[in-house]
């Protein structure tokens, strides 16, 4: 299998879309209100958006310097964005009436980027998913002991046939994130895991109809990627002593579903700093949108977009490829590499100087990435002494560059530095 693309991409997009974008409260809102389907239904009653435009998405996307966009198919609450064969629940039997995924897939390889879809392995409406502590109706006594002769072993013959439906009715598909396991967590009861799952057998179907896919590890199971939530690594990944590929997921307000009344946004300059700190330590970065119930993604979301992409554009090159430096950065900064040109990322800017340990006699150049101007670079002979207009102190190893003091007018700055040969 060739996943070379995942680690060129390094940024994608993830779309957290379904029924719960009409109460705008949080994906999790029937999980966290205690919503049964009944009360649930009338979102699914009201399903209807017409403002669904998946070309914009998949150019906001490219624009914003992403490689790949990743779609919930179903989510936790079990509603369908495809014509399913298996299920009742789904786009087609609401006031929308059209599959969502075909028109999505052809808008992302138009753009040309890679095609991913997300599948939940729960299901709070399946009539044969047991209730566990994760399930809306987990404190109804009286619909615990109806549902108690629930069955998984069927529940996992719907989900196998439904992970077959999609990777065969919609071309090639490049990436899939299986959400979640959680069985024998602390404090949780009823949790499901790999053997609830049939996880091996799932994953060698997996393999068998999309060879060239790449899945992740949230089938209790190793896969080819491990997925950091809502945090960002203190380093490389790894797995058994041995670092392995990663990628964190993250949110633009700490919701993955469309949630009106959060307003808590990250800026686009941290996460901007996000994107280069999971680069620099052997990640990508999957930043997640939340479309509304007609479809669109808000007016925020799209100018933060827009912002990562102005840096993208002056700086991606920093970015796609790149992947951990050997050199130790100074602090608030991080290193990126690839090949002989290292990026020198500065999170926050330095008064005149940045002191660089180990690049004496190892850089024939250096420049600001975004508009390519030159910045000077010397090694301060050690034996001087501090106290004049000099600097001292440094180790003979240590590259100075002679910084502007006012910073640049970009997120973040980067310094590009070529290496000798």
């Amino acid at each position: 299998m060739d996943h070379a693309w995942f680690a060129e991409s390094r940024f994608g997009m993830f779309v957290h879309w379904g029924l719960y974008a009409l109460p705008a409260r949080h994906e999790w809102v029937k999980n966290r209100e205690r919503l049964t389907d009944e009360d649930y239904q009338r979102y699914f009653d009201h399903f209807e958006p017409d403002l669904y435009d998946p070309v914009r998405w998949a150019r906001l996307a490219k624009e914003a310097g992403m490689r790949y966009v990743v779609l919930t198919t179903k989510h936790h609450e079990g509603f369908c964005l495809w014509d399913s064969a298996y299920t009742d629940y789904k786009v087609t039997r609401t006031p929308w009436g059209k599959d969502l995924i075909a028109p999505f897939v052809e808008a992302v390889r138009a753009e040309g980027l890679k095609v991913g879809f997300y599948h939940s392995l729960i299901d709070w409406h399946h009539p044969e998913f047991p209730v566990d502590s994760r399930h809306p109706q987990r404190d109804d006594e009286a619909y615990k002991a109806a549902t108690a002769g629930r069955d998984v072993s069927k529940y996992a013959d719907y989900l196998h046939a439904q992970v077959r439906e999609l990777l065969t009715d919609y071309g090639q598909i490049d990436y899939l994130f299986f959400d979640f396991s959680y069985k024998n967590r602390p404090g949780e009861w009823g949790g499901k895991g790999a053997d609830d799952w049939r996880s091996p057998e799932l994953l060698e179907m997996v393999r068998e109809l999309q060879p060239g896919i790449i899945v992740n590890d949230r089938l209790d199971i190793p896969g080819d990627f491990v997925t950091p939530e809502q945090y960002q690594p203190a380093g490389p990944m790894t797995v058994d002593g041995r670092e392995v590929p990663w990628e964190a997921c993250q949110t633009l307000n700490g919701s993955w579903g469309y949630d009106r009344d959060n307003l808590d946004y990250k800026s686009p300059e941290l996460l901007v700093r996000m994107l280069v700190d999971s680069v620099a330590k052997g990640g990508n970065l999957l930043l997640n949108v939340g479309p509304d119930g007609r479809g669109q993604i808000d007016p925020r979301a799209t100018q933060t977009l827009d912002d990562i992409g102005a840096w993208m554009r002056l700086n991606n090159r920093s970015i796609y490829g790149c992947g951990p430096s050997g050199f130790t950065a100074p602090p608030d900064c991080r290193y990126t590499q690839r090949g002989n040109r290292l990026y020198l990322h500065v999170f926050t800017w330095p008064f005149r100087h940045l002191h660089l340990p180990g690049l004496a006699g190892r850089v024939k150049y250096a420049q600001f990435l975004h508009d390519a101007s030159e910045i000077r670079t010397r090694v301060i002979d050690p034996t001087q002494t501090a106290g004049n207009t000099t600097m001292g102190g440094l180790a003979p190893d240590v590259l100075t560059m002679d910084l502007p003091v006012v910073r640049p007018d970009v997120a973040v700055p980067v310094i590009e530095l070529f290496l000798n040969d």
